[in-house]
């Protein structure tokens, strides 16, 4: 394979350029190998990675390595091969279906932060491992990348290939004895053994398959009930205050919002960073930072101290402990929350005054821009009090800037500043990509669902605002009224123009068998766990709400990423179960007592199972039944997807979620933003009879395992809306459609029902 590459890697690497290549799965991983394989093209990742494990006398290590996939297969080298002709790898191996990437987040080593992936198969737990990355970013592109192989071998699969036992001894592991390659003592390099080494070599993992950077805004698919009206600006960024009367909050909500010259991923490291010589350049509150102990790979606890030179509003010296809890979704985007906390290991200092700092959360998401340097905005929201906030909305008196809520929301405009005086900071690394022909059905494309082209800062859809007709649209071949039209105002993934929705009736003909006779549904035949709700107060409940408030793929949405509001369900939902287990509890719909059984379900068409495994101390299945009136048509998304394999399905399932009710900080932490299930979590699936049931291990992801442990310290006061659909990725599967709904009012732990 000829390509050309960029430079070997240095602690402090330059600049570099983006290689394109195109080659033929080989059917070695060496790099540069030829072999008749399967002549299909395929996809080459390439780039460094920190290969961590225990060596044979117990000690930890962490060695920079140069990491190859072709295909489904991959090697590991001391150096980058394309740099240097011949070498062989170190390990190498092909990637299985049973493969699982598990993303473990945030890990101290060497007296640095990587970014730790644990690699495993499901069926030999002996073949495992762990690599590091410098950034999530490059955590979350290598997931994809091993994601990609492992779709290559279930393809393989698919065609009458057989995993032999051949492959199977093969099979890549990072834990296992390796060949040995005998050197001279003059030729042995160390690598990797600094905190330099570890720290600066980024892989910068790159796939342009289906690249769009047009990240930004505060964007999501679903309606919020924020209102922001912006109340003055501080140091050139701007200051907004959130008026709407939503329940569950504590207090006044405030953020700022900023344009930061650097990466997110750039700068989400340095809000984490515990540098103090860093963080003096532009923190002027929180710059004095020790971790008092790390929870898990996404959460940990900090103490800090503060000498009042400059917030004179204080009178003697400050310290504090909070909590750190950060997310990185699918977009790439980052969020960070930040709540007062106390430990055992710091209690009260003397000569310090324990202070609480504001509960806060930064969000941080890549800016679209026709320049070359990157760019992002920022986002810090604080919650203050109501009381301090009136007062100095009356009297417009200086207190409010030698307040604590200042310091916090001025950080924004200080990291700003930071950034523009160290351009070189947020460099582009070198890398090595491959542009492959690899079927559409192996690619994942789920990029395109973020990549909306924006440059607005914040949603501006409120409560009480309705969508309006418009008749601009003269391009559009749907001959619906006006009535069917969807126009986004002021939304941060709008665009211009607008996008038919599918009305009920033209949804059932084209997904479901229109000749048979509908069975009719009664609801009151079917008794769950959860009663259904009879008004919207009522605790402990569900309901089935509208569409409408959920935005999804329109019919022009692969080339103008244009999304409109969803229309009528077509499934519909019958029961929700709210059970209780010690153990992870699959295949509900075959338990003897479940309603799927029962003479009524039998009787329907089809019925779709979602099993939303939550972990906890007892687990919780959170089950909900949906229920079509008429057999579903075989060659439709929804039957493709119902009889179709689990990559396919994986790539496909989709959930949007939206907290309608409930403390500020669940809302920033769940977010509106859909989510490929099968992409984040493990799901499983159970195709028999009339039925199709999807099991959602939420605790297979350490990120969503975080998310749900603080969603149900306050599930007693939440009410969410769910909404589930296949994606649509092809022009004839479009505009997309809403398979099912559910509102989750209050839900109640000590309710669950035990099995």
């Amino acid at each position: 394979m000829a390509a050309t590459t960029a430079q070997p890697p240095s602690p402090l690497p330059p600049a570099g350029e983006v290689i394109e290549v195109e080659n033929s799965e080989p059917g070695s991983p060496d790099v540069g190998s030829r072999s008749s394989g399967s002549g299909r093209s395929s996809s080459e990742y390439s780039g460094w990675v920190y290969h961590l494990g225990v060596n044979s006398i117990g000690h930890e290590y962490c060695h920079l390595r140069f990491l190859v996939i072709r295909g489904k297969c991959v090697a590991m080298y001391k150096r980058d091969p394309h740099d240097n002709p011949g070498l062989e790898p170190i390990r190498k191996g092909f990637v299985s279906h049973t493969l699982v990437v598990e993303e473990v987040g945030r890990k101290k080593v060497n007296h640095g932060d990587v970014y730790v992936l644990r690699l495993y198969s499901r069926l030999d737990q002996t073949k495992k491992g762990e690599i590091a990355c410098a950034t999530p970013g490059e955590a979350q592109k290598w997931t994809e990348a091993f994601e990609q192989a492992k779709q290559q071998a279930e393809y393989d699969l698919t065609r009458g290939a057989n995993w032999n036992r051949l492959q199977s001894e093969n099979e890549f592991n990072l834990d296992g004895h390796r060949r040995r390659v005998r050197r001279g003592l003059g030729k042995l390099v160390r690598i990797g053994k600094g905190p330099e080494m570890l720290l600066r070599q980024s892989s910068d993992l790159q796939s342009h398959e289906r690249v769009n950077t047009n990240f930004g805004g505060d964007t999501g698919d679903a309606l919020e009930a924020h209102e922001w009206r912006f109340v003055r600006t501080l140091n050139g960024i701007r200051i907004f205050e959130d008026i709407a009367n939503s329940k569950g909050g504590k207090g006044i909500l405030l953020k700022s919002i900023g344009v930061v010259g650097a990466n997110p991923d750039t700068v989400f490291e340095m809000v984490l960073s515990r540098d103090k010589h860093k963080r003096h350049e532009w923190d002027m509150l929180i710059s004095d930072l020790e971790l008092v102990e790390t929870i898990d790979g996404y959460c940990d606890v900090v103490y800090g101290t503060y000498e009042p030179k400059y917030l004179n509003w204080w009178k003697s010296k400050k310290d504090f402990v909070f909590s750190r809890q950060w997310f990185r979704g699918q977009d790439g985007a980052y969020n960070i929350l930040q709540s007062p906390a106390s430990h055992k290991q710091k209690p009260p200092r003397h000569g310090y005054e324990r202070t609480h700092i504001n509960p806060t959360t930064w969000e941080i998401k890549r800016l679209n821009t026709s320049e070359s340097t990157p760019k992002c905005i920022v986002t810090r929201m604080v919650e203050i009090s109501p009381c301090f906030w009136d007062r100095w909305r009356r009297r417009t008196s200086s207190n409010f800037e030698r307040s604590i809520p200042f310091a916090l929301l001025s950080q924004v405009a200080g990291l700003r500043e930071y950034f523009a005086a160290n351009p070189a900071i947020t460099p582009d690394l070198p890398s090595t990509v491959v542009k492959s022909k690899v079927s559409e059905s192996l690619i994942i494309q789920s990029e395109l669902e973020y990549s909306e082209p924006n440059d607005e800062f914040y949603d501006a859809l409120v409560r009480g605002e309705s969508f309006e007709g418009d008749s601009d649209d003269d391009d559009n071949d749907d001959d619906d009224d006006d009535a069917g039209k969807v126009k986004l105002k002021n939304v941060s993934w709008a665009i211009a123009g607008l996008a038919m929705k599918r009305t009920k009736a033209s949804l059932e003909r084209s997904e479901l068998v229109t000749n048979s006779i509908p069975i009719a549904i009664d609801s009151s035949h079917f008794h769950g766990t959860v009663r259904q709700a009879k008004s919207e107060d009522d605790p402990n409940s569900w309901s089935s709400p509208g569409g409408e408030k959920f935005m999804i793929r329109g019919k022009t949405y692969l080339t103008d990423y244009a999304k409109i509001a969803g229309g009528d369900p077509l499934l519909k939902l019958i029961a929700v179960d709210w059970f209780k287990v010690n153990e992870r509890f699959d295949s509900v719909a075959l338990h003897p007592k479940s309603l799927v059984q029962s003479e009524a379900a039998k009787k329907i068409p089809f019925i779709l199972v979602v099993n939303l495994q939550v972990p906890a101390k007892p687990n919780y299945n959170l089950v909900m039944y949906y229920a079509a009136e008429k057999p579903v048509n075989k060659d439709s998304l929804l039957g493709r997807f119902i009889d179709g394999t689990d990559a396919f399905r994986d790539a496909r399932f989709k959930l949007i979620p939206s907290i309608v009710e409930g403390y500020w900080m669940v809302k920033r932490a769940v977010g509106t933003r859909a989510c490929l299930l099968g992409k984040a979590v493990t799901c499983n699936y159970l195709r028999q009879d009339n039925f199709l049931e999807i099991d959602v291990d939420i605790g297979s992801s350490s990120v969503a395992r975080s998310i749900i442990g603080l969603v149900l310290g306050y599930v007693t006061s939440i009410v969410v809306d769910l909404a589930i659909l296949v994606e649509a990725k092809e022009e004839k599967e479009l505009p997309e459609y809403i398979l099912g709904t559910v509102r989750l009012n209050r839900v109640n732990p000590e309710a669950a029902v035990p099995i």
